[in-house]
């Protein structure tokens, strides 16, 4: 089969690989049909590395999948040739003690798609995973939209956790695709405002579409000051979605005594610095998201419930020939990118 591969730094190529094969009874032969572009991804492609991981070339990438089952093990019996179904990319063991405890984004034995050092991504025609990683998606879901359930799952996950959001008012600090799928997620949830910040004024434009009361873009204003305007006892929470110092900083500042500070964006650095003042005497929170936790069904049923609509999330498409187009795409941020699409069919 065919899949896209890193092979050096800024490079990737189209390249011959050998067929998956089902080897477990609960395995499951997908031929894939929809792979979404993450930060995660382009990081790898960028710098070779992310968060203590590097790779070793050529590498597979690619964790925000769909596609069609084209065979099943003979233990498998929740889906069927023919179905339809979005990929789960975590792999866990379901017996550790974070499994048991409930935290399998966490699980000491994790093998997540896409990861070096774990398992190799699912940017290709055809992936075999386990049964409990592929949910049957609705008929009239498209494929694009299923694997776009991945993100939307974690902003699911990171809403979950944050406050209660009903009446509440919320900051989002960065409004890619993580960011825009956590403020999906929360205003299904009835809050009094959502803000919303990016250095691209594209992506603001789709964030006032999908519902924000307010846009700013830091580049050009005092987003805090401006906020503040509107909020001057503070906000209840703050989604840090971009995986910056400057971002960490405004939140603090936007926060009210009590509030929360939820942190989904992936930094560049090691370590970020924290103004321990202002954390002590407004006893703040600060949460850190993993990835998601058992959210893709409640991903799938509220994007296919006519709830949100993710669609125009999804900017940009292309064929799997030109997968290296769409890195280079999103790694620039060109042309108003928000979330480039690899279909296959």
């Amino acid at each position: 089969m065919k899949a896209a591969q890193l092979t050096g730094l800024r490079q990737m190529e189209i390249r011959d690989v050998t067929d998956p094969e089902i080897a477990a009874d609960d395995d499951v032969l997908i031929r894939m049909g929809a792979v979404g572009v993450c930060g995660s991804d382009v990081h790898y492609y960028e710098t070779g590395n992310l968060g203590g991981r590097h790779v070793e070339y050529p590498f597979s990438v690619g964790h925000e999948g769909s596609g069609t089952v084209a065979a099943v093990g003979p233990a498998v019996t929740r889906v069927r040739p023919g179905d339809r179904v979005a990929v789960e990319p975590a792999i866990v063991c379901g017996a550790c003690d974070q499994c048991r405890a409930g935290r399998p984004n966490t699980c000491r034995k994790i093998r997540f798609l896409g990861c070096p050092g774990e398992a190799a991504g699912c940017l290709s025609e055809r992936l075999v995973m386990p049964e409990r990683n592929c949910f049957p998606i609705p008929d009239g879901m498209s494929l694009e939209t299923a694997a776009f359930c991945e993100p939307l799952s974690i902003g699911i996950y990171a809403a979950d956790r944050s406050v209660e959001l009903a009446g509440a008012t919320a900051v989002i600090l960065g409004a890619g695709p993580i960011g825009l799928s956590v403020m999906a997620a929360a205003r299904t949830r009835g809050p009094k405002a959502i803000y919303a910040t990016d250095k691209i004024d594209a992506r603001l434009a789709v964030a006032g579409a999908a519902g924000a009361a307010w846009t700013g873009n830091p580049d050009r204003q005092d987003v805090v000051a401006a906020i503040r305007a509107q909020e001057p006892l503070g906000v209840d929470v703050v989604f840090e979605c971009c995986g910056r110092q400057e971002a960490i900083d405004q939140a603090v500042q936007l926060l009210k005594p009590g509030g929360k500070l939820v942190v989904l964006g992936i930094p560049e650095v090691e370590r970020y610095t924290i103004d321990t003042t202002a954390f002590r005497h407004n006893e703040l929170t600060l949460f850190y998201v993993r990835r998601q936790n058992e959210r893709v069904s409640a991903a799938l049923e509220l994007a296919g419930s006519g709830r949100l609509d993710v669609t125009p999330f999804v900017t940009h498409r292309f064929p799997l020939a030109r997968a290296a187009e769409a890195f280079e795409l999103v790694s620039a941020y060109r042309d108003g990118v928000v979330k480039a699409m690899i279909l296959m069919e």
